[in-house]
């Protein structure tokens, strides 16, 4: 049975909570998204919310629902999704005790989403596991150690997995190294050629100074973002699909 074949599941809808950006492209580039997943699962409510930036909020995408399943369109376990989406949610459901809310994980870590990471590659021109080709992975990055160590886990893994000479793990902000500083780095350990994968959902500010800082450091190619790729759409359903299933949580005022 495959990710688009699923029709036993619940039909409950699917409230989706992305970070939010000033920068239009990242709010298209979420409805891209989810237009895949409303494509590969006919019937299945999508509704999206937005933490901050852009609109509708949480309690806004609740409006009018008995239950929903929310899930983080987020890449790791961190703040977002530990603090501030609880956080929303817990205020919506004191004010609506009838509300019936399922939760779920964050998109990452998947393999899928290496897979998605070696589409946006070769999409660049770069094929999976080319010998002699550093790869930097960068993050948007986050004050949480856990989750730039979730992504430091992924690198080694892609590594080990596939046929680089490295996979060096890179953060837009709140760690270190920075994209820049990890290309500059590998130039100065005699790598050859350099290609940066960001791990990041949607275009705006991170993406494009990671292109130009990185490409000004030396890197040979920039992939694009990760985006409305199916197998994010895969990863969705699929975090759809466990938390359906899950006991309801029934608030109580």
């Amino acid at each position: 049975m495959t990710w688009r074949s699923r029709a036993a599941a619940p039909r409950v809808p699917l409230v989706a909570v992305a970070h939010g950006s000033r920068d239009p492209r990242a709010a298209a580039t979420v409805e891209d998204l989810l237009d895949l997943v409303r494509d590969a699962r006919p019937g299945l409510p999508v509704r999206t919310a937005y933490l901050d930036h852009a609109s509708p909020t949480l309690p806004a995408a609740l409006s009018g629902l008995a239950e929903a399943v929310v899930l983080p369109l987020l890449l790791t376990e961190a703040y977002h999704s530990r603090v501030d989406i609880p956080g929303a949610l817990a205020t919506v459901t004191a004010r609506r005790p009838l509300l019936r809310v399922r939760t779920g994980t964050t998109l990452g870590p998947h393999p899928l989403l290496v897979t998605a990471l070696e589409r946006r590659l070769a999409e660049a021109g770069v094929e999976p596991g080319e010998p002699g080709t550093d790869v930097v992975l960068v993050s948007a990055g986050s004050s949480d150690p856990r989750a730039n160590a979730t992504v430091a886990g992924m690198a080694a893994d892609w590594a080990r997995l596939r046929g680089w000479r490295s996979v060096t793990a890179a953060y837009a902000s709140a760690a270190g190294p920075t994209p820049q500083e990890a290309v500059l780095g590998l130039r100065r350990s005699g790598a050859s050629r350099i290609v940066v994968a960001p791990y990041l959902l949607a275009p705006g500010y991170f993406a494009d100074r990671i292109r130009r800082e990185t490409l000004a450091a030396g890197a040979a190619t920039v992939a694009e973002v990760l985006g409305a790729a199916p197998e994010v759409a895969a990863v969705l359903l699929e975090r759809y699909d466990v938390a359906a299933h899950r006991p309801r949580m029934l608030a109580t005022a």
